[in-house]
């Protein structure tokens, strides 16, 4: 009676839990257009019958569980139900996520993850650069935020013009801070100032034309300063998704993913835990040799490999893409048996351009990679719900072939009724 009642006890406290943190989220209709400048919202716009919304539908409820002590509202929209609420925001695709500030509107293109997504809402709620005003404030960010962005120094002058320039454009993805230089130097190992810098995986890099930004033209120091966020706002080592994908090509590098297949718990073979680490260690003791040209990372999930290199490649793999061009390049050994310095020996094939060269951007290309990538959906759509397949495209072939049947048919009975007659005719 006792467990009985424990039991009991246990399932309540679970319900209760879901139960507070789902009715965080808000019901929004078709009054949100005109309350949307009243504050700030974090809204996800969903269809009921979207299988990529049904799998956010957990993670947003712990978003707005997250949120909710904030003075950013969370809340969603049923498309179906308020068609013009969607039209007004241009929703293209479920789901959309979209931060609404006022008349502004920011839309999330990351990783639909609990931490990407709070990161997010927070970036957004407050202005490009944040002033860190208290010493101790640095210890609090280095522990909740993995990368950020720093200028030490006077806020003024053309290094402090283009870092709030490039702060402004890329707020969606980073965070960005200033502080003068009695605090700066207590937290960072800075010559001079005024500095811009990277805070990473425990270290900084400093930004390289920090000590020569006034004799370099405005207009080189701000392609320079945009350039270097976009390639430094990324860990050393991201996880690649579908969502982050477009992002990281930004960074005009070479794409060095490490492919390897997760199970539904998120875990890996032993093998391809070992093939993702040796890549990994790779990076991150030659970053000096290869953090210009590549950008490394690592895939879960295959299909997205799939898709890049058009054909099916047996996990763990290497595939290395060309951001620029869409070219891609996989190694000639078996990446089973792959050491370190042969995966040195493919990369560096790679920048001397001898490396074979896969795919690219020509127009037979990008037809035969939609004809893949369409395959590919529809088999996921068969393995995923085969009732309804076969009820969105096996039914309707079914009846057009009937028509056509009995429309050929009916020629063709008619042809010999004739013959017949004639006949008799006869």
């Amino acid at each position: 009676m006792q467990h009985f009642n424990k039991l009991i006890s246990s399932i309540l406290v679970i319900t209760f839990v879901c139960f507070a943190s789902s009715s965080r989220v808000l019901e929004l209709g078709d009054r949100f257009l005109d309350v949307r400048s009243e504050g700030m919202w974090f809204v996800k716009f969903y269809a009921p019958y979207c299988g990529f919304c049904k799998k956010l539908e957990p993670v947003w409820n712990l978003v707005a569980q997250t949120l909710y002590n904030t003075n950013i509202r969370v809340g969603k929209v049923d498309c179906t139900r308020f068609k013009s609420v969607c039209q007004s925001f241009d929703v293209q695709g479920y789901p959309t996520v979209i931060f609404v500030r006022g008349h502004n509107e920011y839309v999330f293109n990351g990783e639909r993850s609990k931490d990407e997504l709070v990161h997010f809402a927070m970036r957004m709620s407050g202005p490009p650069v944040q002033q860190v005003t208290r010493t101790e404030s640095f210890e609090i960010l280095k522990a909740n935020n993995p990368i950020f962005f720093v200028y030490i120094g006077q806020q003024q002058g053309a290094l402090w013009e283009f870092y709030y320039i490039a702060s402004e454009a890329n707020q969606q993805f980073a965070y960005f801070y200033a502080t003068n230089n009695e605090i700066g130097s207590k937290h960072f190992m800075i010559d001079s100032h005024p500095v811009v810098l990277v805070y990473k995986e425990n270290t900084h890099y400093i930004y390289p034309l920090s000590d020569a930004y006034d004799v370099v033209e405005p207009s080189a120091l701000n392609d320079s300063m945009h350039n270097w966020i976009i390639q430094e706002k990324f860990a050393t080592f991201p996880r690649v998704t579908r969502e982050n994908l477009h992002q990281l090509r930004q960074t005009k590098k070479f794409l060095v993913i490490a492919v390897v297949e997760e199970n539904k718990l998120s875990e890996l073979e032993t093998h391809e835990q070992e093939f993702r680490d040796m890549v990994e260690q790779l990076i991150r003791t030659k970053r000096s040799k290869y953090h210009d040209k590549f950008q490394f990372g690592w895939t879960g999930t295959p299909d997205l490999a799939h898709t890049i290199a058009m054909e099916h490649l047996p996990t763990p793999h290497l595939l290395v893409l060309n951001s620029t061009t869409n070219h891609h390049h996989v190694p000639d050994d078996d990446p089973m048996v792959m050491t370190s310095e042969a995966i040195e020996m493919f990369l560096d094939s790679i920048s001397n351009q001898t490396a074979t060269v896969y795919g690219g951007d020509h127009y037979s290309v990008r037809l035969y990679r939609a004809f893949f990538e369409t395959r590919r959906l529809l088999a996921e759509m068969w393995r995923g719900n085969p009732i309804l397949c076969f009820v969105l495209f096996v039914v309707p072939f079914g009846f057009f072939m009937i028509i056509l049947y009995s429309i050929f048919c009916a020629d063709i009975m008619d042809a010999e009724d004739g013959e017949d007659d004639h006949e008799k005719k006869e």
